[in-house]
């Protein structure tokens, strides 16, 4: 009878566990995410979203010194506007040859900023959360840890970028030379 009375508790128990943390949610990070969203949108509005889009259409010109535009700015306002998976879709203003790297980065880098911006990808909250617990309990600070992290994403970013668009190029290069040498 003890054991069946023991399950009884621990079954019951696990939910409400699972009760508590849905309740530190509701009362945490929620109203964070939507007081987040909310100004983000506002920001948009004031902003003007042709504006938001013309940084697209510059970072789609050629040249070195444009790389940066491309791999570390459109990336990055892209994830903190649009959000994920929406920031995907400001490579519409890029040639073909870019799209595959603005793909790269922007796919890589909408987990870096969570710890500061958890709007960009809430999905992915949990993982940061669980990061942060583990910092927490050791009486550490959780900010330091979350700029590095979007200051290092930030060079990652660029590196794929620069190193997927040279794939994508030697690819396509490739294949053209098959497609003509079959023709």
């Amino acid at each position: 009878m003890d054991a069946l009375v023991a399950a009884a508790e621990w079954f019951i128990g696990l939910f409400q566990q699972g009760a508590e943390v849905f309740v530190g949610l509701t009362t945490g990070i929620i109203p964070l995410l939507i007081i987040l969203l909310t100004f983000v949108n506002a920001l948009i509005a004031l902003i003007g979203a042709d504006r938001i889009d013309k940084v697209g259409e510059w970072a789609a010109r050629d040249g070195l010194v444009y790389y940066p535009v491309r791999y570390i700015l459109l990336p990055f306002l892209s994830c903190f506007f649009l959000t994920n998976p929406m920031a995907y879709t400001m490579g519409r203003f890029l040639p073909e040859k870019y799209k595959p790297a603005f793909y790269d980065a922007a796919v890589s880098y909408v987990h870096p900023p969570t710890g500061i911006f958890p709007h960009i990808n809430p999905g992915e909250l949990f993982v940061w959360l669980g990061i942060a617990a583990g910092i927490e309990a050791q009486g550490l600070s959780v900010v330091p840890l979350a700029v590095r992290y979007l200051l290092v994403g930030l060079v990652v970013i660029f590196i794929r970028g620069i190193v997927t668009e040279r794939i994508t190029a030697v690819m396509w290069a490739r294949a053209s030379d098959t497609a003509a040498a079959t023709a």
